[in-house]
């Protein structure tokens, strides 16, 4: 999915001289959003999901589709969303600082704009994602510990789907974050004369409050993080971020990045509170019967799944050996032409794979 332009409150740079750092970063480019992109995305996304699953429903056992109720898009994201909640209670217990917590928690929506929880649960995949923000954000722990720590988890468990989760992100690990926006901002508003210390530490409490909450939300593939911190910032205290506004931009009357504000806050307070509990229940006890076969180790559509790579395996390797072979009968065991063109059709096999 390409990048889609920046929302017409955020201004964008000309020239790549005027651009800012987080215009030239891979969040800016390849994961901003609308909200309608993003509905149309996971729609589409579930919507080729259930006809792939039907497809292995019916090759396993034809006629045993007909009776399984698959997840929509909405039910999908209402389960990613409970475990999104989960990674921050995982934090507490281990102890993470904020910055693991919200790298985590973007690995995981990210994740689930490319993937489908019936192909991959969320509690398999949020535990990958912790611990490979705890390598991204340089507070690494060992996978030994970690895994100890987390009833019935097996190191395996974790690192199965490691390169899964890094690929479905495009490998762009690093994440620019509201509250680290937010800090800046409290930083600021120190600086302006007659601002009360005891209000100003009473709203970043709360602002802090306000952007814990937005990680529950879709707000960071529409809005920066500035602007995410702001809206924060204003639901704790009005009055001070326009007091901060105006201070950065004295010569307007109206600081335009006030008029952003609304739509975010509005996400927050609409979508910013854990799902409830007993619908997502049911989400779940409806995916366990509407998983892929495919990835449900030891049923005939795995096995059958598995026999078919071994064999794409293993045919790979007698096209490499025979390349090989074409090659030192050649003369040349760096290869010929004919041995090189069967190496580039080994690479683009391994690019279906």
């Amino acid at each position: 999915m390409t990048a889609t332009p920046a929302p017409q409150s955020e201004p964008v740079a000309s020239t790549s001289s005027q651009q800012s750092i987080y215009e030239a970063s891979t969040q800016y480019r390849h994961w901003r959003f609308s909200q309608e992109e993003l509905a149309n995305m996971r729609s589409s996304l579930n919507l080729d999901a259930v006809s792939a699953i039907r497809h292995a429903f019916e090759n396993d056992s034809p006629g045993s589709s007909t009776s399984v109720a698959f997840l929509n898009a909405e039910e999908e994201h209402l389960l990613v969303k409970l475990y999104v909640g989960k990674i921050s209670q995982l934090c507490g217990h281990f102890r993470f600082p904020e910055e693991v917590e919200a790298t985590a928690v973007t690995y995981l929506k990210r994740f689930y704009l490319k993937n489908t929880v019936m192909d991959w649960h969320p509690k398999n995949v949020m535990l990958t994602a912790l611990f490979l923000a705890t390598k991204t954000t340089n507070n690494p722990i060992s996978l030994e510990s970690y895994a100890s720590h987390i009833p019935r988890t097996a190191p395996s468990d974790v690192l199965d789907l490691e390169f899964l989760v890094a690929q479905s992100l495009g490998f762009d690990f690093a994440v620019w974050h509201p509250h680290r926006s937010l800090w800046g901002i409290w930083l600021d508003v120190q600086t302006i004369p007659d601002v009360s210390m005891d209000d100003l530490q009473k709203a970043h409490e709360a602002a802090t409050t306000h952007v814990r909450a937005a990680r529950l939300t879709d707000a960071e593939f529409v809005y920066t993080p500035s602007q995410i911190a702001l809206a924060c910032f204003s639901l704790a205290s009005p009055t001070l971020a326009s007091t901060w506004a105006r201070a950065k931009f004295p010569s307007l009357p109206h600081p335009p990045v006030l008029d952003v504000l609304e739509p975010i806050k509005a996400i927050i307070l609409r979508n910013g509170s854990p799902p409830d509990v007993e619908a997502v229940r049911e989400v779940d006890r409806r995916l366990r019967l509407c998983k892929n076969p495919e990835k449900i180790v030891g049923s005939n559509a795995y096995n059958k799944k598995l026999q078919e790579k071994e064999k794409k395996a293993e045919e790979k390797r007698k096209r490499k050996a025979e390349a090989a072979r074409i090659a030192m009968e050649e003369g040349d065991p760096f290869g010929s032409e004919l041995a090189k063109k069967a190496a580039a059709e080994l690479d683009d096999d391994d690019d279906d794979d």
